[in-house]
């Protein structure tokens, strides 16, 4: 069973209950977010965007979902970029109670053979601040390696914070 699906407008309501159930929990990971990014109208917005930047081929947002097929987290596939570089970046979340389930680990595989395959990009990045061992545990169970550090790369939390800067080559 695949742990990954594309979001739908119709996934907002899910996405809401899930963010705020999760606010604290991704708080430390996260941009600040105002009060409206919390609701469905505010889910809503955000999923038109990504279906636009689907449609336009440079995006793709997909659902993570667990044994159940209830939606635990996001993934996004970002900024593909075409051309000779052939690359995109990925940015995930998943809930507290889906965490150290493997969930992430599988969710990311599946994304990376979609890159590789469907997308046919040469390479995928993704970023983690420097203390999140967790997440770059899911990086590296799927081949990403870390090729160096961006100082004050994202405002997260409300502060510019470094990064370590993770990627993984299509093999073929």
């Amino acid at each position: 069973m695949n742990c990954t699906r594309l979001l739908t407008l119709d996934d907002a309501p899910a996405l809401a209950r899930v963010l705020t159930e999760n606010r604290d929990f991704l708080k430390p990971w996260d941009p600040v977010r105002d009060d409206a990014f919390f609701t469905v109208a505010g889910q809503l917005h955000g999923l038109r965007e990504a279906l636009e930047a689907h449609a336009s081929g440079t995006g793709v947002a997909l659902a993570m979902l667990d044994e159940s097929g209830a939606l635990v987290g996001r993934l996004n596939v970002n900024g593909i970029t075409r051309g000779a570089f052939q690359s995109a970046s990925l940015g995930y979340w998943v809930a507290a109670a889906a965490n150290g389930r493997g969930i992430a680990t599988r969710a990311v595989a599946e994304v990376k053979t979609l890159a590789f395959t469907e997308l046919g990009l040469h390479r995928l990045q993704a970023e983690t601040l420097l203390h999140n061992a967790a997440s770059q545990r899911v990086l590296t169970r799927n081949g990403f390696l870390p090729y160096g550090v961006a100082p004050q790369y994202l405002k997260i939390a409300g502060r510019w914070q470094d990064h370590v800067l993770y990627q993984v080559l299509n093999p073929s």
